[in-house]
Order: C-alpha cells, then structure tokens, then sequence
C-alpha cells in the first residue's frame, strides 16, 4: 500500500525536524523504506529538501504513489519551535453535526479518516481534547493504528466539569494532563488519577486556552493537535489560536445533532472567512484541509486540488 512506503519517511522527516539547523538548507534521500540519510544538494538521489523558513518540500512526481500523503503532512512535519503549528481536526456530516443529540459519534466518518487522526496525533507533540469529548467518547488518545509515538495527552477543561473516572486519567499508555482554570482549583489541590493537573492563568484574547497553548510550548511542543470536540476546536479558531483546520465530511445526513464548526456569525457573506485550502478523498470522504495563515491573495487564487489517500 502507498501508506506502507510514505508514512515511515514522513514519521523520519518529523523526527528529524527538531535537530535541523533551521537556516541552512539540506537534502536527504531514502535509506531504504523507513530511513532518511543526508545528501549532497546536487544528489539525483534526493527525496526530502529542507529550506529555510519553508520546512521540508518534497521532490517526487506527481503520479508517484508516494505524492499524496507527503502533501498532506508535510506542513505539519516542518513545524518548529520557531515556526509552531496548531492544527484542529473535525469529523462531520454532510449537513454540519458530529454527533447525535445523544452524544453517539463513533463513526460519523470512515475508517480512512480515523486513520488520519491517528497519523496526526503521531506526527504532533500534543493532543488536546475538551470535556465534551472525553465524556461521550472516554478516548484513548493513542496511536494504536499506525506507527509512531504517542502524544501527550492533554484534556482542557476550564471549567473543571470531569471526574477523574475516565481510562486516559488511570492508564500508561502516555503522559497526561489536565488543564484548567486557576481559579477552579482555589479549594486545594485537584487530583485526577495518573494525570498532571496544570493550572492556566487566562488573562487577555484567547484567555485560558491561549495561556494552555504556551504552557505546551514552554514543554517543548511544537505541533498541537485540538482533536475535539467542536465546542473545543471552534473556541481555538475564533480566538485565532489555528494555524490549519480538516474537516472531513462525511456522506451521511444526521438532520440535527450537536453541531460542527459554529462562530460569531457577519452580517454580510462577504465578510466571512474564505482560507486557502486542499481537498483529499479519503474512502467516502472528503478532507478539506485549510490553512489559515495564508495571505488573502494566496487564498483567493489557490486552486482546489482533489486527490485519493490510499
């Protein structure tokens, strides 16, 4: 399967990001089908390029099978401590819900796009959930379905609505916290199983959950991933906390439920946000993956790409 012989590299690319001189340039090829090794500039062997306040470029065909998923998570695997990124992900319908009024979510999408998840909390030094999510789902949070390291695991909950019952605060499958708002825990210390309670002191835009995003820098996280739910993931973009967003739509049709993406709405539809974005197919659905940090002019004229993850 292409996943086979594109996902090892990509896990190399991002391994290999943290220890790369961020203003020199440099090359790599394959070292077989999991390993990357350095090459002259001027190599016909080089697959990877590193540049300069870009990140990493890939040099493949476009029919090369290997193309589609080097596309799709390069941008994360270039992310530094200098150039950060944080991407939220949401699973949808085609009508705009995540779940049933029940909380029932598992699976509005398809199998590929949970795999995508788990190929992003791999790629990602962090993973954030909301309390929503955590009590209707009781999530793992790990990357049991494909190859890489788990994230740390962090449930942001500023109003301290959870117990400590749920299977990511008791188990050691990777290091968790449990963020929420200092003044929640003025009564004394809060315990929650296994997990690292860590106070957020909200001040200014973005408040507490601006204040949990550089608490995760200062521990050496470069990629954040805001897994859900969409209370969680709407609050990040409309603080202007995203640097990308996926959605992914199902072809399924809930008719009404706990909903998707919900802003602050404008009064004109010509002042909503238009980002500059891709298109993948993934199985049955399709994954619009937005970057939010591309100029105007880049959004306006970036063409819409459709491709197939295998």
């Amino acid at each position: 399967m292409v996943s086979d012989e594109a996902w090892p590299l990509l896990l190399c690319a991002s391994a290999l990001t943290p220890h790369l001189d961020p203003d020199q340039p440099c090359a790599f090829a394959a070292d077989g089908p999991r390993a990357l090794r350095r090459v002259a500039d001027d190599s016909r062997e080089v697959l990877l390029r590193w540049l300069p306040a870009r990140g990493w470029v890939a040099l493949l065909d476009a029919d090369d099978p290997r193309a589609t998923l080097f596309d799709l998570y390069l941008p994360l695997c270039s992310a530094t401590a200098a150039r950060p990124v944080v991407v939220g992900h949401l699973g949808q319908s085609v009508d705009g819900f995540i779940a049933t009024h029940s909380g029932d979510s598992q699976f509005v999408t398809g199998h590929q796009n949970i795999v995508h998840l788990h190929r992003l909390r791999a790629l990602c030094d962090a993973v954030i959930v909301g309390p929503g999510t955590v009590a209707a789902d009781n999530p793992q949070l790990t990357t049991r379905l494909v190859d890489g390291p788990n994230p740390l695991r962090v449930v942001y909950d500023a109003r301290r609505r959870l117990s400590g019952t749920y299977k990511l605060f008791d188990d050691d499958a990777a290091p968790t916290i449990y963020a929420t708002d200092a003044d929640r825990l003025a009564d004394g210390p809060c315990q929650m199983g296994r997990a690292e309670v860590v106070a957020l002191h909200g001040h200014g835009p973005g408040g507490t959950r601006r204040a949990l995003l550089d608490a995760l820098r200062a521990r050496g996280c470069a990629r954040i991933f805001i897994e859900g739910g969409g209370v969680t993931v709407s609050a990040f973009l409309e603080d202007g906390l995203l640097d990308r967003l996926h959605v992914a739509i199902a072809p399924v049709l809930i008719g009404d439920g706990r909903p998707a993406i919900r802003l602050a709405p404008p009064l004109r539809l010509r002042d909503c946000a238009r980002p500059a974005y891709r298109v993948y197919r993934m199985g049955g659905d399709v994954l619009f993956d937005f970057d939010l940090r591309a100029s105007d002019a880049v959004a306006a004229d970036a063409p819409e790409s459709v491709v197939r993850i295998l």
